[in-house]
């Protein structure tokens, strides 16, 4: 029996699960073991294996990207202002808070939805020590340039990439930028353990130190090592992470075939466009953002909403509200964020996963079509 489209909802995503089969085995080493936490075999063995993935030196795990974030900052001893976009998830400017630091707005580009250049140097001051970009839907910032603007003014740069597992700039992964970046893994990103996050950095010393951070901050010789969290991700996390990494060039090239058809079935629709590809960058394709013109399509972003939740279509408004409108972080907004405010009121995050099919990408296609002659002719 066919379900008929109103009882078949349609969610923005999906996350990827591993075959029960594939995960029993290491339920039974843990079950067996009893070492479900600080750092047992199976973190260690998921920690190895992800940098070999990934192409990176050191990983530390945590048990979500907020609290990796958080640990990041806390870990280079930052003070005064950090200059951030306000077009990310709260949870961005919810670490830079939590380590006393200032956050400082800049507006974005068009092209990519990622951090200004030409704003971030603007917006430097004395007080300033650290920029924190980024990579918007797993879209990579203008590493090179914020990297030669960070050593001209003597800041550290930590790379938000909660969103790029796997993304690759020039045959390198992503991760290898600034003197820090984070990935999340929860159940929304590509890569999921269902919640977790990792810390990427590039040498032995400053991978100690964010383990003994995580530990609450004790280390070998259970002396602190500063003040630190319990943000350790634990066996049972590890296993299904270990798992997944096996499943996961599969996933991406599923999720890009994906894409590849809603350009095709989209490209054709006045007043919608889409993020083009950049040369250089192998992508993730973590989300689907489309951007709607109002004047061209003749409704506006939350009409488009709407419509498609009439229909059992459940985009998502990333991000929306900036972060600099929430009242708890609307007394940092100094400066004017046009482009950010004006890409914030007018995108949609279309449904996309790693096992969406070709009827239901159709059925998507279709209604954005239907929903736009409507609005020419109505």
């Amino acid at each position: 029996m066919i379900k008929n489209e109103k009882d078949n909802k349609l969610y923005v995503t999906k996350p990827f699960v591993p075959p029960l089969e594939d995960l029993q085995p290491f339920l039974e080493r843990i079950m067996e073991s009893r070492m479900l936490t600080n750092g047992g075999r199976v973190h260690e063995e998921f920690e190895k294996a992800l940098c070999d993935y990934l192409g990176v030196r050191h990983i530390s795990l945590l048990s979500s990207g907020t609290l990796a974030l958080t640990l990041a900052l806390k870990s280079l001893n930052l003070k005064g202002e950090v200059i951030t976009t306000p077009f990310t998830s709260v949870a961005t400017v919810q670490a830079i808070y939590w380590c006393n630091l200032k956050p400082v707005f800049v507006d974005i580009s068009q092209s990519d939805l990622n951090i200004n250049l030409g704003s971030i140097e603007r917006a430097i001051t004395p007080d300033t020590s650290a920029i924190l970009p980024v990579h918007v839907f797993g879209n990579p910032c203008n590493i090179d340039e914020i990297g030669k603007l960070a050593k001209r003014y003597n800041l550290k740069v930590i790379y938000d990439a909660a969103h790029c597992f796997g993304v690759k700039y020039n045959g390198t992964s992503i991760c290898n930028y600034g003197d820090l970046s984070v990935l999340s893994f929860h159940a929304t990103k590509v890569f999921n353990t269902i919640e977790g996050g990792a810390i990427i950095c590039h040498d032995e010393k400053l991978k100690t130190h964010l383990n003994n951070l995580k530990n609450t901050g004790l280390d070998s010789h259970h002396m602190l090592d500063g003040y630190g969290l319990n943000a350790k991700m634990n066996e049972l996390q590890s296993a299904f992470g270990l798992v997944q990494i096996r499943h996961m060039d599969r996933v991406i090239e599923l999720r890009k075939n994906a894409v590849m058809l809603y350009r095709k079935l989209l490209n054709d629709i006045k007043g919608l466009s889409m993020l083009a590809e950049r040369d250089g960058v192998r992508f993730n394709y973590a989300f689907l953002p489309v951007l709607i013109n109002p004047a061209e399509f003749d409704a506006t972003r939350d009409d488009v909403f709407a419509f498609l939740e009439s229909k059992n279509i459940f985009p998502r408004k990333y991000f929306h509200p900036l972060v600099s409108d929430f009242k708890e972080f609307s007394q940092y907004k100094k400066s004017y964020l046009p482009i950010a405010k004006q890409v914030s009121e007018n995108i949609l995050c279309l449904p996309l996963f790693h096992d969406i099919t070709k009827e239901e990408i159709f059925r998507v296609a279709d209604c954005l079509n239907e929903f736009s002659l409507y609005s020419m002719n109505k």
